[in-house]
């Protein structure tokens, strides 16, 4: 799988659902949203005083085509096999996975031994 360069985004991200149903799609600093027959799933920045639980996100600084395959996996394999949950949002050209804050040394760690070069904002 191949390895690319990762930016660990300062921001700390939530991740929150809406149901379908809501008066108001959420407005603000959202970074994803997608909708689905179960709700709206809205990935945004986080206050510093939120309390929320925090999510940390690498950004693929290699953007591709969407028929080069591959490219989320070898983010995800790793993380997967060291036991850490991620969320993903995909792009056109790049994707975003999170990770739990408390997790994200543990990723950056895995990531790097799988090859991936770290760069933080």
């Amino acid at each position: 799988m191949p390895a690319q360069t990762l930016t660990l985004l300062r921001p700390r991200f939530g991740i929150e659902h809406h149901a379908c149903s809501a008066p108001q799609l959420p407005t603000g600093d959202w970074w994803a949203m997608s909708r689905t027959p179960e709700g709206v799933t809205v990935l945004a920045e986080l206050a510093e005083d939120g309390d929320a639980e925090p999510w940390r996100a690498f950004y693929n600084n290699d953007a591709h085509d969407l028929d080069q395959p591959g490219m989320l996996a070898a983010i995800v394999q790793p993380l997967a096999a060291a036991g850490l949950s991620v969320f993903a949002a995909s792009t056109y050209q790049a994707d975003l996975v999170l990770v739990a804050a408390g997790s994200v040394d543990q990723a950056v760690k895995t990531l790097e031994a799988a090859g991936h070069t770290i760069v933080s904002l």
